[in-house]
């Protein structure tokens, strides 16, 4: 692993004036509470981060690692050549044209990053589970830096229960290390002939202990020996012949993914992948069929893999699963193996795809994404900055190897990475899909030109895959866009933000008159309310599901090279009778693709999203206090437990 020992510093007089400009966040300042509740940080000089500040970490950052490069390769460097490009990138990234991901807003810049190396900086994983030992070790790994990880159900090993009356005594190393180094031990137990072990767990700090480096809080050891606990049975099950490779596959990985979010680490997600035939892993989510799954198998989305004439048979019996739960998803292996942008003969050996289905991978790759904000440009020409330092950003984050070998191989043969583009349904609003058609097949190749040129500067392969469309989440709240190719819920929504009361926010925003109450679903938390307004005057109900179909063949040829991660939204009376014929349309042109039932509106109590008039979105915003964040600290960021495809904070 390579330590980034070189810095490089924007000027003074250009961080003051940074400074002294306004930022401007989306939904009439929602986009302001996700930042400072999300990824605003305390400074080494104990202070709060704002925008300003958070922008300069970022690309000083992502600047030093660039820098650190090329003076580790002898490539000729000078920081005063450098610093009209890098003041450009912190003015844009400032007004949100391009954004790096979550996490990079977050760690970017950090001595986490510096001294560990680019893992945490990823979005996106994947691991081929034929070895279960060592792919479940890389994916407790990888979901404990941040990283969503995707797997599949490959593994078809033996495993035999362990001699447990002479167990060896294991000392549980309080760090992230450590908690993988015992699972790995745990699993060599059944699967490799390994001793078996029982865990001391006394040097795990305590819950609600700071986590230094990475941030948050600590758990305490609760969530690790619940773990523990449920991977002895499982394994158990297993030998004895009581649960199948599919079942055991899928419960160790759900088991050790939930483990990993009540350890309150930040944004982990799991996509399991399974075949078609396998009638075990199409019915992973039939609770009745499988009740002692309830508890861990809500931990991954769940896609079928298309690879073979056969398998595409299948999609009538896909289709019924579909229209009943929304699962599961689809992923053509064919055309991610043979196609880049449909049309574009690209070969590619990936065989796998992250939790969101936006980047097909190999075993052990991973993908960073940044994103590319049309409806905040005021002109082409500040579209088509954007558009090169999130180029910029996201092959620069792959020169910073991993902690990992196997990782750094494969990520420094293919460099691959997911130039994506949000606000994409009310940029169609404004300019028309004709227009946007042109500009996306104009703009991709000047992000291929761009790449091109970095990778040459730098010594390293052109990027197999430069394009994604992601799904974004937080990102998108900030700038006040609709996520990804997504259509808003509404145009006029409550969107409420639910806060654990540990954090500083929570009692921040309850004194500054934010409209709150307690979550009525989970205990020690605060839900706040927000009125929102979307720049789009249509909402998902208004699009077919044959329109949103449309629009994600439409990304797929003209912009996104490897993949459009889409959640696409079908009226189960109208449309679920026709999810068949949709399938067997677009399967053929798409690489991914998940669907989800509309559920009916004011269905429970506190939802995430509530649809209301124009007339209530007004009182509401008339009645929201001000809030004066120069009075917010102490907070270091606090994301979302966990991502799915519709609640993703990349």
């Amino acid at each position: 692993m390579m330590k980034v020992t070189e810095r490089f510093y924007l000027e003074d007089g250009f961080k003051a004036r940074l400074r002294k400009m306004q930022p401007s966040f989306g939904f009439d300042g929602f986009g302001e509470v996700i930042y400072y509740r999300t990824y605003s940080r305390r400074k080494k000089d104990g202070s709060q981060e704002h925008w300003a500040d958070t922008v300069i970490r970022v690309v000083e950052g992502v600047l030093s690692i660039r820098k650190n490069h090329y003076k580790e390769q002898g490539l000729a460097w000078r920081d005063e050549a450098w610093q009209p490009f890098a003041q450009r990138m912190a003015e844009s990234c400032f007004s949100m044209h391009w954004l790096p991901p979550g996490r990079g807003l977050w760690i970017m810049g950090t001595d986490y990053i510096y001294e560990r190396g680019s893992a945490a900086l990823y979005n996106c994983g994947a691991v081929d589970t034929a070895d279960l030992v060592d792919s479940a070790d890389w994916a407790m790994d990888m979901l404990m830096s941040g990283v969503g990880v995707g797997f599949n159900t490959v593994w078809r090993g033996e495993a035999s229960i362990p001699d447990k009356e002479n167990p060896r005594l294991y000392v549980i190393e309080d760090s992230k290390e450590g908690w993988v180094r015992s699972v790995r031990l745990l699993l060599e137990s059944y699967c490799r002939g390994g001793p078996f072990y029982r865990f001391d767990y006394s040097k795990i700090r305590p819950a609600g202990s700071p986590i230094h480096g990475f941030g948050g809080t600590a758990s305490g050891p609760e969530p690790l020996k619940e773990l523990h606990g449920r991977l002895e049975k499982i394994m158990d099950r297993f030998c004895r012949g009581e649960i199948d490779h599919t079942r055991c596959v899928a419960d160790v990985f759900n088991a050790i993914g939930v483990c990993v979010v009540a350890g309150n680490v930040r944004r982990s997600a799991e996509i399991a992948l399974g075949s078609p035939h396998d009638e075990t892993f199409l019915h992973l989510k039939d609770y009745e069929r499988f009740p002692d799954r309830k508890e861990i198998g809500w931990m991954s989305n769940n896609s079928v893999v298309l690879h073979r004439h056969e398998d595409f048979e299948k999609l009538p019996e896909i289709s019924e699963l579909i229209r009943h739960n929304g699962e599961p998803g689809i992923l053509n292996l064919v055309n991610v193996q043979k196609y880049g942008r449909f049309g574009d003969e690209i070969p590619d050996k990936a065989w796998l795809t992250n939790p969101c289905g936006e980047i097909a991978l190999e075993s052990y790759e991973l993908c960073n994404l940044a994103e590319i904000l049309p409806t905040r440009c005021r002109s082409e020409k500040e579209f088509k900055e954007a558009v090169e330092f999130a180029t910029f950003y996201a092959i620069t984050v792959s020169l910073l190897p991993t902690h990992r070998r196997e990782t750094n191989a494969v990520v420094a043969r293919n460099r691959r990475t997911g130039v994506s583009i949000s606000g994409i349904t009310d940029w169609i609003e404004k300019i028309g899909v004709a227009k946007m058609t042109r500009i996306l097949r104009d703009t991709y190749r000047h992000v291929r030109s761009v790449n091109e040129r970095l990778a040459k500067e730098s010594g390293i392969p052109v990027s197999l895959k430069v394009t994604a469309i992601k799904p974004s989440g937080t990102i998108s709240l900030l700038a006040g866009v609709s996520p990804g190719m997504h259509f808003p819920v509404s145009r006029y929504a409550i969107r409420r933000l639910r806060v654990g009361n540990s954090q500083r926010i929570t009692r921040f925003l309850i004194e500054a008159g934010v409209p709150h109450a307690p979550d009525a679903y989970s205990e020690n938390t605060t839900v706040f309310e927000f009125p929102v307004r979307y720049d789009n005057p249509r909402s998902v109900d208004e699009v077919s599901a044959w329109e949103q179909f449309a629009l994600l063949a439409m990304l797929q040829r003209e912009w996104a090279d490897n993949m459009v991660s889409c959640t696409i939204s079908f009226d189960e009376e109208r449309e679920g009778g026709q999810i068949e014929r949709m399938l067997a349309m677009f399967a053929p042109v798409i690489k991914s693709a998940s669907m989800l039932p509309r559920k009916q509106k004011g269905v429970y109590e506190q939802m995430p999203i509530e649809p209301i008039t124009k007339e209530a979105y007004e009182e509401r915003i008339r009645k929201m206090p001000k809030i004066d964040w120069k009075r917010f600290g102490g907070s270091d960021g606090a994301g979302e437990g966990f991502c799915s495809i519709l609640a993703c904070n990349t």
